[in-house]
Order: C-alpha cells, then structure tokens, then sequence
C-alpha cells in the first residue's frame, strides 16, 4: 500500500510539474515580445537560447547608457562625468569587475514596472588602484537621480560585505537625490542597512566618499559616517534637506551653495577633508591617497622604493625657523624637506589653518 501511495505522489508531481511548465515557457516568449509566436509548438532549446542570448545582449546594452544619452550629455553639458566614466578614471585600466549589472528594482507601484533600468542607478563591483584592490560603487544620476531602491542599496551592501571579507578599502561615487520616494519604507530600510555597514566596517576597512553630485538626506548621512569624505567645488552639494524646503519651513532664503556646497564642508562644518575643482582632478587625487591608506586593520601601510635617500641632509632647515617666535614661516616647507620626495597630501587644508595634518 506504501509503494502505491508513493508511486501516485510521484505522478501527480510529475503531472503538476508538465503542467507548470508549459506557461512559463510561454509567458517568457510572449513578455519579451519574441519573434516567436505562440502558436501552441514548444520552442526547441535553440530557439530558447538564441532568445535569451538576444534579450541579454539588449539588456547588457541597456546597462551601459544608464538612463539614456539625452541624460548622458545633460550630465557632460554640466561639466560632470557618468558613473562607468568615473569609474574608468579612478581604477587601472581593465581591472574593473562588475557586480549585478542586470539587476533591476522590484517596485511595482507608480507604474515603475514600466521603468526597470538594469543596474538600477547604480554601477557596482571592484579593480584596482597602482595594482591594489578596492571595492567601488558608483551612483548614476541618469537613472531616477541617482535616488536609492532597495535593490540599489542590495548592491552597495554586497560590495562593502565582501570589502570586509577580503580587507580592502571601500571608494563611493556619490550622486544621489537620496531615497527612492516610490519606493517608500522599503528604500528607507536599505538606508538602514547601508548605514548598519558604515558602523561594522569602521576601523576594519578603509571608507572614502566622494561627493561628485547634489547629495541629500540618506544620501548625506552615510558619507557622514565614513572615513574620508572629499567634495567637487561647484558642482557638488551635501544638505539634510534642500533650500526650497528651508524656505517653506524656516522662510529663509539660502543658495545650495551656502546650505551644502564644498566651502560650507570645508570650513565650517568639516563634514568633508577636501575640495577639488572638477571630476577629472577629483578622481587622480584619490588615487594619489589611496597610495597611503592600508588595505584593511589586518596590513601595514604600503612600502614604496624611493630614489630620496634616507641619510640625505635637510641644509635648508637651518634657516628656515627663524630666530624670532614672533616670525612666521610656512610649516609645510618645513613637512615638504623632510618626507620622502616632498610628497605631502594635506587633509582638511582649509579648516583650521593653524595646523597642517596630512
């Protein structure tokens, strides 16, 4: 009896698993608007392969341009570069491995099914810089503003879980309006888990933020959190909430400028350790100081061979000091003599001028 109560399981598995199958095949064909047409033939595998090699191709392509060309050249006419563009600068040419680049959100409200970008605004994965391994994500303004999903910040998490596993540093390109407002609670919790990475890698892995955008609410609060954070003059803001909504609540007039731009950052606030003029000089200064940084708490600081002798003397610090406390003199002349190669990178150059710290 055993036996022929298990044999009729397996049938009506098997039934259930025929009959399952056939529309899923069908839905396949149909959504993707195949050629094919379903005129009640099953499809033969090469069929179905040609199919999904097409569809993949076109949604690779689709990866590639973001939210289109029309939001590409709004960006370059802005003097900002795309998120693949940064990344091209910033890593040793034809190192990057991308992450998920097909991954697409799962909001179906507000109609955003019609609108399922891959890679979800946001580029992912990890390379390297002089030949070390980092972890990067770049955010893409062409797609929804740069505005994080769950699905996007799925992505930034995975990168900075692995960084921690393997002990390698964390670089993000941050150009985002924040939160995914369709999204809702959803986008929030991804915030959340974003965040809940920033306290768990501190002091294991090296994080640097990199402000190459107008960034605001959640977008702000995780570059708060991390490391190094370093801001493009002029193009670049960071602010809780923006000027229209401190003029609706607070009847204040403020520019973005005066409420999030670099000089606030760098003076008053020292939220950010550094400004530059542009995306190109941004990007080639980072990989300057990534040379100083170590890859995790678990290694050294990198050695470097050096043509600068160690035993070489410094004649011009005898008269550099003078005899006079009353007289100033320029301490970084003072740094620049005795480094090796006068390499100095200055932190925070312009908050509290008093000190030189690099």
């Amino acid at each position: 009896r055993s036996s022929i109560m298990l044999s009729l399981r397996l049938s009506s598995v098997a039934v259930a698993s025929r009959r399952s199958f056939a529309p899923v095949a069908s839905y396949g064909f149909s959504r993707a608007s195949s050629s094919l047409s379903l005129d009640g033939t099953t499809p033969t595998p090469a069929e179905i392969q040609a199919h999904f090699l097409k569809r993949l191709e076109e949604a690779r392509t689709a990866s590639l341009v973001g939210g289109g060309q029309k939001r590409i050249d709004t960006q370059h006419a802005k003097g900002k570069l795309t998120a693949r563009e940064r990344l091209d600068l910033l890593l040793d040419e034809g190192s990057f491995t991308e992450y998920d680049a097909l991954k697409t959100h799962r909001c179906v409200d507000f109609n955003m099914t019609e609108d399922k970008p891959p890679g979800d605004g946001v580029v992912t994965g990890h390379g390297l810089i002089n030949g070390r391994n980092v972890f990067v994500f770049s955010q893409d303004f062409t797609v929804a503003g740069g505005s994080l999903s769950e699905t996007h910040a799925e992505k930034i998490c995975k990168i900075m879980d692995k960084a921690v596993a393997v002990g390698a540093p964390v670089i993000g390109l941050n150009d985002s309006g924040g939160a995914r407002i369709q999204e809702g609670v959803d986008s929030l919790a991804g915030y959340a888990e974003v965040f809940q990475r920033n306290v768990d890698s501190s002091g294991v892995v090296p994080q640097l933020s990199v402000i190459m955008g107008p960034c605001a609410g959640g977008a702000v609060y995780s570059p708060a959190m991390t490391d190094f954070t370093f801001m493009v003059r002029d193009s670049s803001y960071m602010f809780v909430t923006g000027p229209n909504v401190v003029k609706t609540v607070t009847n204040e007039d403020v520019t973005q400028e005066e409420l999030g731009g670099a000089k606030t950052h760098t003076t008053k606030s020292l939220v950010a350790h550094g400004a530059f003029d542009n995306d190109v000089e941004m990007l080639r200064k980072m990989r300057e100081f990534f040379d100083f940084l170590p890859l995790s708490n678990r290694e050294d600081p990198p050695i470097r061979s050096t043509a600068d002798p160690e035993d070489r003397s410094c004649d011009m610090l005898d008269g550099l000091v003078p005899a006079d406390p009353n007289v100033p003199y320029d301490m970084k002349m003072v740094i620049r003599a005795v480094v090796d190669e006068g390499n100095l990178f200055e932190v925070m150059p312009d908050a509290a001028k008093n000190i030189v710290i690099g």
